[in-house]
């Protein structure tokens, strides 16, 4: 350590920070050739960050004349230079390849991995998925530490073991170590991978003070607003570098529209007339019959999902090492992640009110969808949806590690976080206006359909104050982590490495409601449904550019948020807790591991790897409200989890992979509650299962590696996953009384009320949803990679290069949905995905092209006898330019979704049924950077 030190002190700024790069990523230690077992402390025997050596560089110079690659080219040499030297298979992104790319947040840089595809929120990555498998298969380790962060999404926040990535700024990160295969050494938990986001390391930066900043100003283009992206970073440590801290802050405010339409899926039901014709008296008709058999959407309508959001980070380390064999350190992250959802929406309430609604000159497809209507006495309906949320994340972990002497150390790791994603405010207003006449929609495009209002649309007087609700709830994730974990090198290629841990993760979660009908909470005249609307309740609202066809009605009368609340003095309405929305886990997780890492020869050729076990115990306790009491459930199982990686190096720059590992996923924090929730607006129980079984899988992994060049890499990896055990959702169609559940536990004024409590449909069937354990699952696939500097080519062109990987995967899971039996992939699994970059760096201009797709996948088994939902592909192209002005000044200008691509999604798999078409604009970037 002290020989890095001073050969660090002799060298330039830049190639100093290379090197803290590649020090901090190598200090995720599983990857780790020759210390595996030390997952966070700084291996001595790191290798260098690449120098060229072939032909010129361009870079700084060193007092010894040494050219080092500096900038973009040297963070992608960095990482590939610890994939080379991992024990286990990893991907990395370092430094400036994270701190340069045009990422909004953690998760889209990590979508530059092979193997990784994200999923977007208002535009904005926010969860990934690993190799086909989803966020909840894949475990997060921040400085060493599992933790969950956990933000809120379109319905709700995330009640899932799912890391929310979008609550992170990317600028807050030096490096990013993806673990695609298990080793004895990495926390279980994982079918997927285990990422490892670190902060940074002080020491790293050498003596005296480090200081860098940046800014930059963040447009969108389709709701023009400009708002700022700061971030900096302050450092220092003593002359003797044995002691250090830093701290580093991010900062960013801006605003996204999400324009488009949505239908809220399609059912079928029986209209009150056809073409003139009366259904009720008529039951023989064949046009009410065939009406009645095909899918209508539920609620057509077109809107505005406007996205404001405010994002705060900070990280604070220290690092002592006061002798050659000791080293303490204690990591500090916090972040407030804030976000204003403002909805604003026009639309045909179609669901549940079909009895009363004439239908006319329909088209039916082959698909079985009624594309194409006219409708009279419709239930038209003008909403204004409002969510405040914030997101509070905080996390302190610290290590200490002692040398015993030069062949026995012992590091001791502890920690904890937690992650508070409230929601104070969720309110809805509604105007309806319901026997509205002169209504149309036509989906023959089903993507962008055309839906005409009549001329009341935009007249107060045609509408009434119908429906409020307010919904304020919060999640609660705490974690806390012990572990002891001991090295041993028995000989310079050999080393055994074990330990036992503790973790403990608490999950709380609370809802409340202030929902009614006007009417059930207030008095109203005779023959009303709601308050008359006036001009001072309501707003016009035009809306902008959703990608809607001529003909479409672009205006409508809503309701105004602030009157409208303040008229009903609606949050100071008390509000009523939501027994089946306040659930818990506590879980608690103890055991230990063991690990040999060795180096040999066989046959006079190279051979590296890792062998061991890992043993985890897991105590669940579970709480909810069953039949309107609080009650618990607790259990624990066992684990015993054998993992081995082994490479073969045949020649110098050719390293063969194979891994066999068991691996395990514990079951999701929202399915494991016992107790029901009941959606009292679209006839929906949804209940827990305490004793869902965990995912139990065996992974198989080959890989062959070809370093063909300096910075070079061709490989291609084989992957299959044998799960044996994978819990899946259920439904079912029932009555009310058939749940078990009290009506003292429903709301007065919502639909669910009336039918049941007051007796309007008491048989209206609901439909029921839970998670049962299902029957194994099979998953294989392949990743392809290249690496290819143009300095292979020709040393004229050694300032271009590019950067591609194509992931191909399938998988099979037997789904029953509706008691039919569907053979299907893995929820959230795409087949196909690939992202490429071209570049041009010369050390002081640089600029990258970067694009990411994704093919079509599915999220869930759907309901309204609709087979599956999903989404369709989806594509991204981004890009970002640099010029280093001076030594320590560079100017930036970054574009993301430049094609400002649509998102599709779609209800039942057969017919693609149009769910949602939105897009987001494009965001361009412009700033500066300072650097000390």
């Amino acid at each position: 350590m002290r020989g890095l030190r001073g050969s660090r002190g002799k060298k330039a700024i830049s190639a100093r920070l290379l090197c803290a790069a590649s020090v901090i990523v190598l200090a995720t230690g599983t990857a780790q050739a020759q210390n595996s077992g030390d997952q966070n402390g700084v291996n001595p025997g790191a290798p260098a960050p690449y120098q060229q050596q072939n032909g010129p560089t361009v870079g700084d110079q060193s007092e010894g004349g040494e050219i080092v690659v500096t900038g973009y080219r040297a963070s992608l040499d960095a990482a590939l230079n610890l994939k080379r030297e991992s024990n286990s298979a990893v991907d990395a992104i370092v430094a400036e390849d994270i701190a340069k790319f045009p990422d909004q947040n953690l998760a889209e840089s990590l979508q530059r991995i092979p193997g990784i595809a994200i999923e977007r929120d208002a535009g904005e990555g926010r969860a990934i998925t690993v190799r086909g498998l989803g966020a909840q298969f894949t475990r997060v380790r921040v400085n060493g530490m599992e933790t969950i962060a956990t933000s809120t999404d379109g319905a709700s926040a995330n009640r899932d073991r799912a890391f929310d990535f979008n609550i992170f700024a990317s600028e807050l990160f030096s490096s990013i170590v993806v673990h695609k295969t298990a080793e004895a050494a990495i926390d279980e938990g994982s079918l997927g991978a285990v990422v490892d986001l670190n902060t940074g390391n002080p020491l790293a930066y050498g003596s005296g003070v480090t200081v860098t900043a940046s800014a930059q100003a963040r447009y969108n283009d389709l709701n023009n607003n400009v708002g700022p992206r700061l971030a900096g970073l302050l450092g220092w440590v003593n002359s003797d570098e044995t002691f250090g801290v830093s701290a580093s802050v991010a900062y960013s405010k801006y605003k996204t529209a999400e324009l488009g339409n949505n239908s809220v899926r399609w059912a079928q039901a029986d209209f009150r007339s056809v073409d003139g014709v009366d259904c009720t008296a008529n039951p023989g008709d064949a046009g009410c019959a065939e009406v009645s058999n095909a899918f209508h959407p539920r609620i057509p309508r077109y809107g505005l999902v406007s996205h404001d959001r405010e994002r705060l980070g900070a990280t604070a380390s220290l690092q002592w090492e006061p002798t050659d064999r000791t080293s303490v350190s204690i990591d500090g992250l916090f972040s407030d992640f804030k976000e204003n959802r403002d909805e604003h929406w026009g639309e045909v309430l179609l669901r549940s009110n079909e009895d009363g609604i004439d239908l006319s000159n329909y088209t039916i497809d082959s698909d079985n969808n009624i594309i194409s209507a006219d409708l009279n006495n419709v239930y038209v309906r003008t909403e204004r949806y409002h969510r405040e949320s914030e997101t509070k994340f905080y996390q302190i972990s610290g290590k200490l590690k002692q040398a015993f002497s030069d062949v026995f150390s012992a590091t001791v790791r502890g920690g904890f976080s937690r992650s508070d994603a409230d929601i104070p405010v969720e309110t809805s207003l509604m105007f309806d206006n319901r026997d509205a006449t002169g209504y149309s929609y036509d989906y023959t495009n089903m993507k962008t359909p055309v839906l005409t209002f009549g001329s009341e649309i935009t007249d107060p007087g045609a509408f009434q104050f119908a429906e409020f609700r307010d919904r304020p709830s919060s999640v609660t994730n705490k974690f806390r982590t012990a572990a002891l974990d001991l090295k041993w090198d028995v000989t310079d290629d050999f080393t055994l490495t074990g330990g036992p841990f503790y973790r403990r993760f608490d999950f709380d979660t609370v809802g409340y409601r202030r929902d009614s009908k006007y009417c059930s909470a207030f008095t109203c005249a005779p023959g009303q449904y709601g308050a008359p609307v006036t001009d001072a309740l309501s707003d016009i609202f035009h809306l902008g550019n959703a990608g809607q066809p001529s003909g479409n009605t672009n205006a409508w009368v809503e309701p105004n948020l602030q009157a409208g609340t303040a008229f009903l003095d609606l949050y100071n309405r008390p509000a009523v807790l939501k027994e089946g929305d306040q659930r818990s886990v506590s879980e608690k997780d103890s055991g230990g591991w063991f690990q040999a890492d060795f180096e040999t020869y066989v046959f006079g050729l190279r051979l590296t790897g890792n062998a061991g076990v890992r043993y985890a115990h897991t105590a669940q306790t579970s709480q909810g409200f069953v039949s309107g009491s609080y009650v618990s459930v607790s259990r624990g199982y066992d684990d015993w989890l054998p993992a081995m990686n082994l490479n073969l190096h045949p020649t110098k720059n050719v390293i063969i992979r194979g891994a066999i590992a068991k691996v395990m996923t514990r079951p999701s924090l929202g399915a494991l509650t016992p107790g029901g929730s009941v959606d009292e607006f679209n006839f929906r129980i949804s209940s827990g299962n305490p004793f869902i079984d965990p995912y139990r899988a065996t992974n198989y992994d080959a890989a062959v590696e070809w370093y063909f060049a300096p910075g070079a890499l061709a490989s291609v990896a084989l992957f299959k996953k044998d799960i044996v055990s994978f819990p899946l959702g259920s439904t079912r169609e029932g009555t009310y009384a058939s749940s078990g559940l009290p009506t003292s536990i429903l709301t007065p004024g919502t639909p669910v009320y009336d039918a049941i409590v007051n007796g309007a449909k008491p048989n209206r069937e609901f439909e029921f949803k839970t998670t049962i354990n299902g029957p194994g699952a099979s998953l294989k696939g392949m990743e392809i990679a290249l690496n290819l500097p143009f300095s292979v080519f020709s040393d004229s062109l050694r300032s271009f290069g590019v950067l591609g990987n194509l992931t191909l995967v399938d998988s099979k899971v037997d789904y029953t949905v509706n008691k039919q039996v569907y053979t299907r992939p893995l929820l959230g699994l795409s087949k196909r995905s690939a992202n490429g970059t071209i570049y041009y760096d010369d050390g002081k201009f640089s600029i990258r092209i970067s694009g990411a797709y994704r093919s079509g996948y599915l999220t869930s088994t759907s309901n309204n006898k609709n087979i599956f939902d999903g989404y369709g592909s989806s594509f991204n192209l981004d890009a970002a330019i640099r010029y280093e002005l001076t030594d320590q000044i560079e100017l930036s200008l970054d574009g993301t979704n430049l094609t400002d691509d649509y998102r599709y999604r779609f209800v039942d798999d057969f017919a693609r049924r149009n769910y949602e078409y939105n897009h987001f604009g494009r965001v361009i970037m412009a700033g500066v950077r300072f650097k000390l």
